[in-house]
């Protein structure tokens, strides 16, 4: 496994890191339990893991406040990465990027973290209302300041509205071009996984040719590529897929050859090799600069999803996986 330093901190390249927005921001509240949570990220630090990866808009605050209940202890474990950028309102998201507030907001971060610095502070999306560089040089201010070690930048995921023609990721790599000319990218956060590979048409290529850290995000189809998901069996309404085109009943049910796939490649590694740890290996495979970043809030998945760094798909594996069919249903 390679290490990769950014800034002071070092970073596991090819590795399995831990999401921890689920544990109580975005997916079905009745099952989110404090101490749960803290022991899945303990037990994520124990097993090797070290990338933690939140946001101050998870919760809001609250999910930045549970890890700095684990920081207090272990911060020598652990490689810390927040964001900044969004603001929650009560029935809406908006932007800020203001130099000012960012020189806020990270303060804040640092006191719910309880940590003196962030190993890597990531612009969540960018203000349409002030110029990229603006924010930018606010961030790496902070870097300079000692209070953060690297800079990373959020794709920025709009699939609707795109010029005709345009890929995905193109709006992101226009970003990353303007705000590379004012301080370095360290890493770029992005969606990658089996049912949504579009980050290796054009995003992940730009990251491997100039080092730049890839942070696969969503790398289990929000909980769709482990096969735990029954379609047809719902959603709590404050749960995020609830609302999700993929995640009726009629599309979850059309896209099970994808799982039922997974599960036939990890049946040739062991009867104890799981779909969600092959959809993390396919993931892992795409590139040395690449970290699984998987979304778990107790600690059997986290501990199965960490053992997915220790599995290596063969070749057929691959051209297997490449075979299956892409997912149906819109994912805007």
């Amino acid at each position: 496994m390679e290490c990769r330093t950014i800034g002071a901190g070092a970073l596991a390249m090819g590795a399995v890191g831990l999401g921890c927005m689920p544990m109580n921001w975005a997916y079905s509240g009745s099952r989110q339990r404090g101490d749960e949570s803290l022991r899945a990220v303990h037990r994520a630090l124990d097993q090797g893991p070290t990338l933690l990866d939140t946001a101050d808009m998870y919760g809001p605050f609250t999910n930045e406040l549970l890890l700095g209940r684990v920081l207090r202890e272990r911060r020598r474990d652990a490689f810390v990465s927040t964001k900044v950028g969004l603001l929650v309102g009560e029935q809406h998201i908006v932007a800020n990027g203001r130099p000012g507030y960012v020189r806020r907001a990270c303060d804040a971060s640092l006191r719910r973290l309880q940590t003196d610095v962030i190993d890597l502070y990531q612009l969540h999306r960018a203000d349409p209302e002030v110029p990229v560089e603006e924010t930018w040089g606010a961030m790496a201010d902070l870097v300079r300041a000692g209070k953060v070690r690297a800079l990373g930048l959020c794709a920025v995921g709009a699939r609707s509205g795109r010029r005709p023609g345009a890929r995905l990721h193109d709006g992101t790599i226009r970003q990353l071009a303007r705000v590379q000319q004012v301080f370095p990218v360290s890493a770029v956060e992005a969606e990658l996984s089996v049912w949504s590979p579009e980050a290796l048409e054009a995003l992940l290529p730009w990251c491997a040719a100039r080092g730049v850290g890839f942070l696969a995000a969503m790398p289990l189809g929000n909980g769709f590529l482990t096969g735990t998901l029954t379609p047809g069996e719902g959603f709590e309404p404050d749960d995020v897929r609830a609302r999700h085109p993929r995640f009726t009943a009629e599309m979850m049910a059309a896209n099970q050859p994808i799982v039922v796939g997974l599960r036939r490649v990890a049946e040739r590694h062991g009867e104890r090799v799981t779909a969600a740890q092959v959809a993390l290996a396919w993931v892992l495979a795409q590139g040395r600069q690449v970290v699984a970043v998987p979304g778990a809030k107790h600690e059997r998945w986290v501990a199965e999803n960490a053992g997915a760094a220790a599995l290596r798909l063969t070749p057929e594996d691959l051209a297997e996986i490449a075979e299956l069919p892409a997912a149906l249903g819109s994912w805007d």
